[in-house]
């Protein structure tokens, strides 16, 4: 009985322990996983200040298991849904944000980087130059409290997002996908400079490059027709033709 008694204090302090040890790793509780309802970026519209707020409270239910595969982005990830059921496979959260920008993403990594997930997948900025050209291209009229400063502030944002989670969780792969095409001449030099950041910036070791952009460009510069549904945004077709493209390297993290 006395020899039984002592393995489970044993077991007791060695738990007590890790979790203390795992805790101060992390520098974070679950308490602030996820930016307050005042966290707002300056980037962001008046449509999509309360669309991140919306999502954030749903991200807060969807509680993640560690090193699960995290996807990032905007409305382009969000639309994706169940990304479980698209790539046959499980343990994938959908981290996407309708008209979510790169700040937005950086405001939000403390979750991602607390559960230490296996690999984490980051599409983002086509709403940072939609930002920075508001003026050409506003259709809904939509109020933004500071413009975006250059398509080099976006490449460079990105970058920092991959640097924050790997100084943070060091053992998480860590892929960038290269911002889509469009339909939209105004945007088209904007994104290939991302692009050409996004390659670049793969030489300083602690992100790989996952090409979407080559997927889905057609023979000049623009998003391929078939496979949108308004120039941005994919239809079925397009999300089909993701998933054949990047099933292989997500195939690697279920073996």
């Amino acid at each position: 009985m006395s020899t039984r008694l002592n393995f489970s204090m044993l077991l007791c302090f060695i738990t007590t322990v890790c979790t203390s040890l795992f805790a101060q790793e992390n520098n974070t509780t679950p308490s602030d996983l996820f930016p307050s309802e005042k966290v707002v970026t300056r980037y962001h519209n008046d449509w999509t200040i309360k669309n991140y707020q919306s999502r954030i409270a749903t991200f807060e239910k969807d509680v993640p298991e560690f090193g699960d595969v995290f996807f990032i982005g905007n409305s382009i990830t969000q639309q994706g849904n169940d990304w479980n059921e698209k790539f046959e496979l499980n343990h994938i959260k959908n981290r996407g944000i309708a008209g979510d920008v790169t700040d937005g993403v950086i405001a939000r990594l403390n979750e991602i980087v607390y559960y230490k997930p296996k690999a984490v997948f980051i599409l983002i900025g086509i709403n940072d130059l939609f930002n920075l050209h508001h003026d050409v291209d506003n259709s809904h009229n939509l109020k933004y409290d500071k413009i975006i400063p250059s398509a080099k502030y976006v490449g460079k944002n990105i970058i920092k997002i991959s640097k924050i989670i790997h100084e943070k969780s060091p053992n998480t792969k860590i892929f960038v996908r290269t911002v889509l095409p469009t339909t939209r001449s105004f945007l088209k030099d904007e994104i290939l400079e991302i692009n050409k950041m996004i390659k670049k910036g793969a030489h300083k070791g602690f992100y790989s490059v996952v090409d979407l952009y080559s997927v889905f460009v057609d023979e000049s510069g623009f998003m391929q027709k078939e496979l949108t549904k308004d120039g941005v945004h994919l239809n079925d077709k397009g999300y089909q033709q993701w998933v054949a493209f990047e099933k292989p390297i997500l195939l690697e993290f279920y073996k």
